[in-house]
């Protein structure tokens, strides 16, 4: 009876804990509101007034760029007289559109950029630096500063008209180019007695490799290779555009670690002088025409957009940006593609008037088959009323590239990582484990020979296995004829480019899975051309899924809290198993994947 007491008391206080919590988050919710109201009452737009010697400040280390992401309002990007920021996301369409509108703003003198610390990925980082580019175009300057310099941070900054670093002791570059660690976990699995039974089709196809080998296979040490260079001379060739530096000297310089001291990068013509942080302060002002730093308008880029960027009025003509985002998952999931809710989506575009084209904005590694065919077999449908591009960001690989091959159009990214035209299937086998390791005996009974194939704690027999992989056959078999169809190729040329092998996107030109090098916003101008419009400056561009505000982040953090998995993965280098593989359901009735196994992340 004391234990049940204790466990009453328990719930008591847990609940009590709870109402005290909702209360403080409510009233934390409350006060931003009131934050709004106070801003609309007083007659207050929201909006950012940009001073006249303005300079756009784009510290990458204090906002994040997200595919699609909710900008909020100007009046709730801080708490009023709290001084707690909220810095939520920008999306990348807003963001580049408000480098754009900078690029016309007569109030906008330059951009200031400080990319230490930057948070993005290969493709926002490529799409980010193009903008900028355009934005030199209007005659403007970008100046960035930089302290201790990354190869990813540096590709970013060697965009600007000048590159300052600082001179403070202390302050060097970690430029090491780009790198990935691939994880073998057989040798643990196997004193855990794990048996992972895996069948696959294509010798580039190594999502699952890591359970069943202690080292890559060859091809796959050979295609990672290849992607990874790929990567790092895509960064390179636009470094040496902008730098005036060759590449074989920037690889020399990277290889034999010559980018010690600051002194070293003014040397190799890598930036334009040192400088202290007030030394930079007189010369942004010099730039913007002030005559003292204190004149000199700073703006934050976040503020900025806030300001610029309007909702569309949603009028009769229309272009929907659908954002593929995760993994492609059975059902419903709205962290990732869920294959129900995404064919539900694509269903609505399709029956709206309204929208004349539609751009399809691919960043995910693939997953479920099952998921991944009902996806296209929806755009297929949407493709026979209306045109539809697509348009690549860090992944459109697997399932990513199954969605997206029939599109009319495909831009990608240099640095996107696509292909990967196979499949696989992976069924654990504890058997061992239950014996040797939990020593717990198991018998099975079945009302068939095969009734128990699909179980965690039988092993595969040769008919299982034969079986399995007819289906994986089959599934490949359709994989291809699919992207033959869709890139008007032969099934035996895409058979020679498939086997799972991963091309990032500057190499998925050449063999034909994409047609051309551009952005998202390139891609939104192409669909306006095909709506019979000039470009996407007199057309509403409308994101969907609608995407998740503040208010739905608060809410998802109070009701779902962390996952366990993920905490005990927390801060080791398995967390990227983990992100590749946590939509895996062992006990799903789907079984068969087209996912890349790994995410590639640039420092």
């Amino acid at each position: 009876m004391a234990y049940q007491t204790n466990n009453k008391m328990k719930d008591f206080l847990k609940m009590l804990l709870a109402v005290i919590c909702g209360f403080i988050v409510m009233g934390f919710l409350g006060l931003m509101i009131l934050g709004g109201l106070i801003g609309s009452a007083t007659g207050g737009s929201g909006k950012t007034v940009m001073p006249r010697n303005g300079v756009l400040v784009m510290d990458l280390s204090q906002f994040s760029i997200d595919e699609q992401a909710a900008t909020p309002p100007a009046s709730l990007t801080s708490l009023v007289g709290g001084g707690v920021s909220l810095q939520a996301p920008i999306s990348l369409w807003d963001a580049v559109q408000a480098i754009r509108k900078a690029a016309e703003d007569p109030s906008v003198k330059l951009i200031y950029m400080k990319p230490d610390g930057a948070s993005l990925s290969s493709a926002i980082s490529e799409e980010i630096r193009d903008a900028l580019a355009e934005f030199r175009k209007s005659g403007k300057a970008v100046i960035s500063y930089i302290e201790s310099p990354t190869t990813g941070s540096y590709y970013l900054a060697s965009v600007s008209d000048k590159v300052y670093m600082s001179s403070n002791c202390g302050a060097g570059p970690m430029m090491t180019g780009v790198s990935g660690q691939l994880f073998f976990l057989k040798d643990l699995l196997d004193k855990f007695g794990v048996n992972v039974q895996l069948i696959r089709h294509g010798k580039y196809k190594s999502a699952g490799e890591m359970y069943i080998k202690s080292e890559p296979s060859p091809e796959n040490l050979e295609q990672n290779q290849a992607m990874v260079s790929s990567m790092a001379n895509s960064m390179y060739e636009e470094i040496s555009e902008s730098r005036d530096v060759s590449v074989d000297s920037l690889n020399h310089l990277v290889d034999n670690m010559k980018l010690l001291f600051p002194e070293d990068m003014l040397n190799h013509g890598l930036v334009d002088g040192l400088l202290t942080k007030e030394e930079l302060r007189q010369k942004l002002a010099v730039l913007a025409g002030a005559d003292d730093f204190s004149n000199t308008g700073m703006v934050s880029f976040s503020d900025y957009v806030s300001s610029v960027i309007t909702d569309p009025l949603k009028s009769k003509k229309q272009i929907a940006v659908i954002y593929a985002h995760g993994n492609i998952v059975e059902g419903s999931d709205p962290q990732n593609i869920g294959g129900d809710d995404f064919s539900t989506l694509l269903s609505m575009v399709r029956a709206d008037s309204s929208v004349k084209a539609v751009v399809l904005r691919v960043s995910s590694p693939g997953g479920s088959v099952l998921a991944a065919d009902k996806i296209k077999t929806e755009i297929d449908l949407l493709r026979k009323v209306k045109p539809v591009v697509a348009s690549y960001g860090d992944y459109a690989a697997s399932g990513g590239y199954w969605i997206s091959a029939s599109c009319d159009k495909i831009y990608t990214d240099k640095m996107t990582l696509t292909g990967s035209i196979g499949c696989f299937s992976m069924v654990p086998d504890l058997s061992k484990t239950a014996k040797d390791i939990a020593h717990v005996g198991i018998a099975t009974v079945s009302s068939n020979k095969h009734g128990a194939m699909l179980t965690p704690f039988h092993t595969l027999d040769e008919a299982e296995v034969a079986v399995m992989q007819s289906q994986i056959e089959n599934i490949y078999g359709k994989f291809v004829a699919n992207v033959a169809e869709g890139r008007e190729l032969s099934p035996a040329y895409v058979d020679s480019i498939a086997q799972g092998r991963v091309w990032t996107g500057a190499d998925a030109i050449g063999i034909n899975l994409a047609d051309e090098i551009g952005s998202l916003s390139d891609a939104i101008n192409y669909a306006a051309t095909l709506a019979g419009e000039a470009d996407a400056s007199s057309i509403d561009v409308i994101g969907y899924p609608a995407p998740v505000t503040i208010l739905d982040n608060i809410l998802a953090m109070i009701g779902e809290g962390s996952s366990p998995v993920q905490d005990v993965f927390a801060g080791t280098p398995f967390w990227r198993v983990e992100e590749a593989f946590k939509s895996w359901k062992w006990q799903s009735s789907d079984h068969f994947m087209a996912m890349m196994p790994y995410q590639v992340i640039i420092q």
